[in-house]
């Protein structure tokens, strides 16, 4: 990854001493127009980015850590950045975390405010679109790895770490294949999406291994698509007697649909959701989920990226983590 650029390349590419270029950054009036001109040039042709925050920084803690999330508002991403905070934290390091709410362009946008105030390093659970940001980052010589979803192919550049998704969907199909379930089906997830095709692997595999032909309901992973696919299936799908949901939220969703129905969980339907959020085992009927232990894979993210720019131990190009299947009364029963 190139090095970044700093006043002193700045300064010798125009000509000039750095403190002048500092007064240029500082937008002082003490610079000539012509000179100012000449800074500036030397500064584009190096890609330079001001670093407005890093000389405070120094003296509070070792640096700053950007944290980029797709989707604040979903708390297995809220608790994947609770846990990596708390890991940079303990090594000294502050971080600053943004939602994207789902956006490429306001994801490029943080990524450059990121960058102009310094950032040591970046982790980014990036919007599924346009992934001209990370062109950004490379350009800066800053050390940057993707989470959770890979965007950019480049993991020579950006090192991916996520979990095994497909070992997930596995793990929940296999298990209603033998709480008795018959016709199972994969509810939610958008169908352009790598992450669902991941998580929907498993479950295929199963039910191409048990000789029983697949029935995929995509949507949007929210609870409102889980309420009304619930509503729908016990009004027009009533052979289907299971789900494995691309998420909890979907999943939680369909709980709420099946009690709204009369449909009783754990019996009539088996249900399992996907990430194990806390209000799996909250809600009633307790939620089956594959749990993916964000609290684990967040510190995991800080550890790995702080020995990436503390000791040098560039990341591994691709790794996954491993999940397991909680069983709880949504698939199991009252009984059980």
């Amino acid at each position: 990854m190139p090095r970044r650029a700093t006043i002193r390349d700045v300064a010798q590419r125009a000509g000039v001493s750095k403190s002048t270029v500092s007064l240029v950054l500082q937008g002082s009036q003490l610079v000539r127009d012509s000179t100012r001109a000449q800074v500036e040039v030397a500064m584009a042709e190096l890609d330079y980015v001001y670093n407005r925050a890093a000389a405070g920084l120094r003296g509070a803690a070792k640096g700053l850590v950007g944290l980029v999330i797709n989707d604040l508002r979903n708390p297995f991403f809220t608790e994947f950045a609770a846990s990596a905070q708390m890991g940079f934290a303990e090594r000294g390091f502050a971080t600053v975390i943004a939602n994207t709410d789902e956006d490429p362009a306001l994801q490029a946008q943080v990524i450059d405010s990121m960058i102009e105030h310094g950032v040591t390093a970046m982790v980014i659970s990036p919007a599924y679109g346009d992934p001209s940001g990370f062109d950004r980052i490379a350009r800066a010589g800053v050390p940057c790895m993707q989470v959770l979803r890979m965007v950019d192919p480049r993991t020579d550049l950006f090192p991916f770490a996520s979990l095994d998704y497909a070992e997930g969907g596995r793990l929940a199909a296999r298990h209603l294949v033998e709480a008795g379930a018959r016709r199972i089906a994969f509810v939610g997830g958008l169908e352009d999406r790598p992450i669902t095709l991941e998580r929907m692997q498993g479950y295929a595999g199963v039910m191409e291994a048990e000789g029983r032909a697949p029935r995929v309901f995509p949507g949007r992973p929210s609870r409102s698509f889980g309420r009304e696919l619930a509503l729908e299936l016990a009004r027009s799908h009533p052979e289907v007697d299971a789900a494995v949901c691309f998420s909890d939220l979907v999943a939680l969703g369909m709980l709420s649909g099946f009690a709204e129905a009369g449909v009783p969980l754990g019996e009539a339907f088996r249900l399992v959701g996907f990430d194990d959020i806390e209000e799996c085992s909250l809600v009633y009927p307790q939620l089956s989920s594959v749990r993916c232990n964000t609290t684990r894979f967040g510190r995991d993210a800080a550890r790995t990226l702080l020995a990436w720019i503390d000791d040098g131990e560039r990341p591994p190009d691709t790794r996954r983590l491993p999940v397991e299947l909680v069983a709880r009364r949504s698939s199991l029963g009252e009984t059980r």
